[in-house]
């Protein structure tokens, strides 16, 4: 049975309390493995529960950061003002992340021309086939993985669909921390859609309004150190 929510912060206070007390142990953290969940108004993307001090401003400033298409964490300093320290402990010695998922995306692996991303093909395959079943983007690479190290990118694909007018969205992960990773990166995969959903518009010349976002994670966790955050564990 598919697991429905109206928005972000409904899904993140369910599957907190589900990692609490319906999960297994698994490393430092408590997991559940292959869950899947829709949203159903991915706008509302704001985490709003209290215990979790949710900061929307950098939310916004990782996706300006992926919108630049730069995998340099200086390129996210500039724009937040500083740089978190779980993406110091990620880049290299210059400061390259793999993990910079607007890189995938915006920007054309063979060349700094735009115009051939990934994004921009899916966008000509929705103007030029509204139900095709191939406007996919991938971001994990297996055949890079020896290169990846501490910075495995947690995201295998995006794909997108239209039904009746209304642009879906579907996110694969493979690993997937429910109490940063979902939130922050919830954010931007909605903001992704937002965007989609605009560009596919006005390729096609008529409204296509934002559908659904379906979230799939391979394994999905709570760290130990952030159970004590949740009031009811304390």
């Amino acid at each position: 049975m598919e697991n429905r929510f109206y928005n972000a912060n409904e899904a993140f206070e369910h599957y907190v309390h589900e990692l609490y007390y319906n999960s297994i142990s698994y490393r430092d953290t408590r997991a559940m493995f292959n869950v899947g969940f829709l949203i159903e108004n991915p706008l509302d993307n704001h985490i709003t529960t209290d215990y979790r001090k949710w900061d929307l401003e950098y939310a916004e400033a990782e996706w300006q950061w992926y919108c630049e298409g730069i995998p340099n964490i200086t390129s996210l300093g500039k724009i937040y003002g500083k740089i978190p320290k779980i993406w110091l402990n990620i880049a290299d010695q210059n400061g390259r992340v793999n993990s910079n998922y607007g890189y995938h995306l915006f920007k054309n692996m063979d060349s700094n021309d735009s115009s051939g991303s990934q994004y921009g093909r899916v966008i000509r395959m929705l103007q030029k086939d509204p139900s095709t079943r191939q406007a996919c983007m991938s971001i994990y690479n297996g055949r890079a993985n020896h290169k990846y190290k501490n910075d495995v990118p947690c995201t295998y694909a995006i794909n997108f669909y239209i039904l009746d007018d209304k642009l879906n969205m579907s996110v694969m992960m493979r690993s997937n921390d429910i109490w940063y990773g979902f939130c922050n990166d919830q954010y931007c995969f909605s903001e992704l859609l937002r965007r989609a959903c605009s560009d596919v518009s006005d390729a096609l010349n008529r409204e296509i309004q934002v559908g659904t976002y379906y979230h799939f994670v391979n394994n999905l966790h709570l760290y130990e150190k952030n159970v004590l955050s949740i009031p009811h564990t304390r």
